[in-house]
């Protein structure tokens, strides 16, 4: 990862640090001069105004939809600040689910590096790579099979954006993300208070309901906050994963929350998470959650839209005491349903992620850090938190005319949620 910018003006000038490194792959290994590669990094940070067709209109659409999806997902459920002595409670009195839950649990800390090692971490850095790509379109009949059916395959995951990030992080709900993707740069974070979104196509805006934890810290980064999220899981069995052995934890989100993230147009039915123990190491292998929305149009009718996202998380290394993951996947399924079945799709994405430097008790990490823009649009102030069905919205992709799924039919979601949602056709990011 490049961290430093040379001066491409004066020789002996001083470097610029970047806020968001730059992967090593970006520059040509072949090129020798380090001015023309440069000049090629800032080629690659314009790229994403470059119009180049692709089923979602252009490639910044489709960068867009990454970012959106991708980029940083919420967790449905708030995570309790607490030390982990509270889950080694009495557990006789609980149902069996539950108590199984509770022991998978524990030996997850103690795989992880122990009560003591989680317990001192007050703060947290890390720094990485990704890489995304949006791998298949389909729209149609909901059978895959039907000849109706009209499927694109787009780039594979070796084709796919390039990217960096930078995330800090003091407690589940005090954390601050800066993700660049071809030259896209996404910002989010949280205060504890609220959490928001900052992109270059739309205004910072806030999320609904109380503030919750980034979904890509419990992919491995976290391991203190996954054990207090699951603490309240229950076991329903067991699945190999990748020729793993698991147990399987699942949580759900509550009711209230639910209700908390809905808007009178929009309607979260349900928000579920499992995670993947291995019996062998007790390590989290694989991250999954699901959600679906209802989203009311015109009249009666309604439009369903239902994503599922599954990390597949590996590589762990210790850190000062504690394993920490330093690589994974993750797929994503975006489902859209309701209304003609001509108008049902299904978009697949992807990404992998490298964790180059990671650290603890960041001296000087002040909750300044973690302060919201300036130009933060709350419920109140900016009316986000409504839907609309004005298809004179600007979209910030649109699905070429031969999807069948045109912008007239795409309700514009001014919701922002956990933007594993901001899927085919929202005029900000949406919930989906």
């Amino acid at each position: 990862m490049r961290k430093l910018c040379p001066n491409l003006d004066r020789e002996d000038g001083l470097e610029t640090v970047l806020e968001v490194p730059i992967p090593e792959e970006i520059f040509s290994p072949t090129n020798k001069s380090p001015k023309i590669s440069w000049q090629g990094m800032k080629s690659w940070m314009k790229s994403s105004n470059t119009e180049h067709s692709t089923v979602f209109g252009s490639k910044s659409a489709e960068i867009q939809l990454l970012l959106g999806v991708i980029g940083a997902p919420l967790i449905p459920i708030t995570i309790p600040n607490n030390d982990l002595q509270l889950i080694n409670r009495n557990i006789k009195d609980e149902p069996i689910e539950a108590s199984m839950a509770k022991y998978i649990v524990r030996q997850y800390i103690a795989a992880v590096g122990g009560d003591t090692a989680l317990n001192s971490i007050d703060s947290m850095y890390a720094m990485g790579k990704v890489k995304m790509a949006a791998s298949e379109f389909c729209t149609g009949e909901a059978k895959l099979n039907s000849p109706k059916r009209k499927m694109k395959n787009l780039k594979s995951l070796e084709n796919g954006e390039m990217g960096g990030f930078v995330l800090w992080q003091k407690r589940p709900e005090l954390w601050c993300l800066e993700l660049v993707v071809s030259g896209c740069k996404i910002s989010a974070g949280s205060d504890g208070k609220v959490a928001w979104r900052q992109t270059p196509w739309h205004h910072s805006h806030a999320s609904r309901g109380p503030p919750r934890p980034l979904r890509r810290l419990l992919q491995g980064l976290d391991p203190r906050s996954t054990a207090n999220l699951f603490s309240n899981s229950v076991c329903i069995g067991e699945k190999p994963i990748n020729d793993e052995d698991c147990f399987i934890l699942k949580l759900e989100a509550e009711p209230s929350t639910l209700r908390a993230r809905s808007s009178s147009n929009v309607e979260i039915i349900r928000h579920t998470v499992w995670g993947y123990f291995s019996q062998r190491t007790g390590l989290l292998v694989q991250l999954e959650d699901s959600h679906l929305l209802r989203i009311k149009t015109s009249g009666n009718d309604s439009i369903f839209w239902e994503t599922t996202m599954e990390s597949y998380i590996q590589d762990y290394i210790t850190i000062d005491g504690v394993n920490i993951a330093h690589s994974g996947r993750t797929s994503v399924s975006l489902v859209r349903f309701g209304e003609s079945s001509e108008a049902h799709s299904r978009t697949r994405m992807e990404e992998v992620w490298d964790i180059e430097e990671v650290d603890f008790n960041i001296k000087g990490l002040s909750m300044d850090c973690f302060l919201p823009p300036g130009d933060l649009k709350t419920e109140e102030e900016g009316g986000c938190g409504t839907v609309t069905n004005n298809t004179k919205a600007k979209l910030p992709f649109r699905i070429l005319s031969s999807s069948k799924v045109r912008a007239s039919k795409i309700a514009a979601i001014d919701v922002y949620d956990d933007d594993s949602e901001s899927s085919s056709g929202s005029s900000t990011d949406q919930e989906l």
